[in-house]
């Protein structure tokens, strides 16, 4: 269903990306951001899960300015490996990559985004920073908080679990009370993560909520 490409920041920096696209004419298009695992198996799962549902999905590789092409899976090891990528991000920089996947997309129709973990904290920052957007969805992303003085011009909905042993609930009630035209779901007993099927914090009770979530508010807020 998917297949590679290449995307053009606007500092002329080339990064890959994993595009899915619809077997029909498309609803829109939603860009989905990876966690610190990479554009891996389960992001181009994500990708493809959308395309079902009648949109253009894309996954920019946003740490192909670090490793080119880093993908890894969930083992203690690669999870230890995986974070040293985030010690100090680039915000601007993973913007501007995500903004490229943006462009690369809006001539479909109207555009969303949905991130996890790191890609659920860019989504939320895409929504109040770049241009292009309709709608924006954040899962378990840590550093919301820390952004959450900044409004979002788009619709946006974030979800966190309850037992996420990196986000505190007061984290998540701060970004409610500084937030409240977000919408924000927690997910009792989940812990970070939970969305993602291959991972040992998969909650489906609550992934199996979330989703579905996810889609009415795409579906809501990306029409042509």
């Amino acid at each position: 269903m998917g297949q590679d490409i290449k995307l053009t920041a606007s500092d002329g920096f080339e990064l890959g990306a994993y595009r899915a696209d619809p077997a029909s004419a498309p609803n829109g298009a939603v860009v989905v951001i990876q966690e610190i695992f990479g554009v891996n198996h389960h992001i181009r799962s994500v990708c493809d899960r959308l395309a079902t549902e009648g949109y253009v999905a894309v996954a920019p590789s946003i740490f192909d300015r670090i490793t080119p092409n880093f993908q890894c899976g969930y083992s203690g090891d690669e999870i230890a490996h995986a974070r040293k990528f985030v010690a100090s991000p680039d915000w601007a920089a993973m913007l501007r990559d995500t903004q490229a996947a943006i462009e690369a997309v809006k001539s479909v129709g109207p555009v969303g985004i949905i991130g996890f973990c790191l890609g659920g904290s860019i989504a939320y920052a895409a929504a109040t920073k770049l241009a292009g957007l309709s709608a924006a969805v954040g899962y378990y992303g840590g550093a919301v908080v820390r952004f959450a003085d900044d409004k979002p011009t788009v619709p946006t909905q974030l979800h966190f679990g309850e037992k996420d042993s990196g986000i505190p609930l007061s984290d998540v009630e701060t970004i409610k009370s500084r937030r409240p035209e977000v919408e924000v779901f927690i997910y009792p007993n989940a812990q970070h993560g939970f969305h993602c099927d291959e991972r040992a914090s998969y909650d489906k009770a609550s992934a199996d909520i979330a989703w579905p979530r996810s889609l009415a508010f795409f579906g809501k807020h990306l029409k042509k």
